[in-house]
């Protein structure tokens, strides 16, 4: 009785951080959330909202983000 009075807390903080996680994978590595921001960042620099420079940054940094999005789902596939 002790023992779980000690160790809830503990597990519930565990479980907290593992949806935290969740949840930033998801926003970090999500497919479809990547192509959306991709859309969107096209746009604001078809409009001229954004520079050369900004535009290809958060290109590149989409687009790896992409490939490791890519790659964990292959990984996803043979497991």
């Amino acid at each position: 009785m002790i023992h779980k009075l000690f160790t809830s807390p503990i597990n519930l903080v565990v479980k907290i951080g593992e949806k935290v996680q969740e949840e930033v994978d998801k926003e970090l590595y999500d497919l479809e959330h990547i192509q959306k921001k991709l859309a969107h960042l096209e746009m604001m620099y078809e409009l001229n909202e954004i520079t050369d420079e900004m535009y290809k940054e958060q290109e590149n940094d989409l687009m790896n983000r992409y490939e490791i999005a890519k790659k964990r789902e292959v990984e996803q596939w043979y497991e």
